[in-house]
């Protein structure tokens, strides 16, 4: 029938570095463990010495789509091999050794970053949050409050722009709701996005409202899993300047 809960042995593994991060945005830590939702699933992740300790709300019987999401078999080492061997990039590593990347769903990676736009991660947070609640599913959860799936492309694209607005989205309302439109329409050839190259993603995703060369390619490095791709916004801008 599956199990309720299940220990991911993995080493060098910073889940709270890595769930606050900003590359997602559907996290709560609450004590030492993280409550989220990934693919319509409530899923609680605590870090141990043995792992990664999971519990869901249903019985899971394959727990694939967490370690895929996780990238629990990413060669962690490898990559650090190849970075560059000078003084800011071992003081970045040493900051954060066990820092990884999520593979995220497409469609709610790239929501959350149109509605990121001049926003801290808190706030970002918060529009999700109340998206997910006035238009997503209501899934199990075992958590004191209610877990919500984050809202499809559909149901976004038949909502009215006053409907978004009053999730706090200000001028990002028009430019999800047009995103999500252009999809339907196929505007841009949304399906086949997981296989192109990083450049035609890229020119693919900025075919659409809102989403300029930052926004594309968090997506491209998020979702895509496009490990060539470095977002750059006026921040990372900055820090590379200083230092190099």
């Amino acid at each position: 029938m599956g199990d309720l809960r299940k220990t991911f042995h993995v080493r060098d593994y910073d889940l709270d570095a890595t769930l606050s991060s900003g590359q997602a945005f559907r996290w709560q830590q609450l004590g030492q463990a993280w409550e989220g939702v990934i693919g319509g699933r409530w899923v609680r992740l605590r870090l141990t010495k043995g792992g990664i300790a999971a519990e869901a709300a249903k019985p899971v019987r394959d727990w694939a789509w967490l370690e895929h999401y996780l990238q629990l078999h990413f060669d962690l080492g490898q990559a650090l091999a190849m970075f560059p061997d000078d003084e800011p990039m071992q003081n970045a590593v040493a900051a954060f050794p066990g820092l990884r990347l999520l593979r995220q769903d497409y469609w709610e990676c790239l929501a959350s970053f149109i509605l990121s736009a001049t926003k801290q991660i808190v706030q970002i947070r918060q529009m999700v949050t109340l998206l997910s609640k006035r238009y997503g599913e209501p899934i199990a959860s075992v958590s004191d409050d209610p877990a919500f799936a984050f809202p499809t492309i559909e149901i976004i694209a038949a909502c009215g722009e006053a409907e978004l607005r009053e999730c706090k989205l200000g001028f990002r309302a028009p430019n999800l709701l047009g995103a999500a439109r252009d999809i339907l329409d196929e505007k841009i050839d949304w399906q086949r996005l997981p296989t192109m190259t990083s450049s035609e993603a890229r020119e693919e995703l900025m075919k659409l409202r809102g989403v300029g060369p930052k926004i594309a390619d968090c997506v491209l490095l998020f979702a895509g899993g496009h490990q060539e791709v470095f977002p750059v916004d006026v921040w990372i801008e900055r820090a590379l300047q200083q230092l190099y």
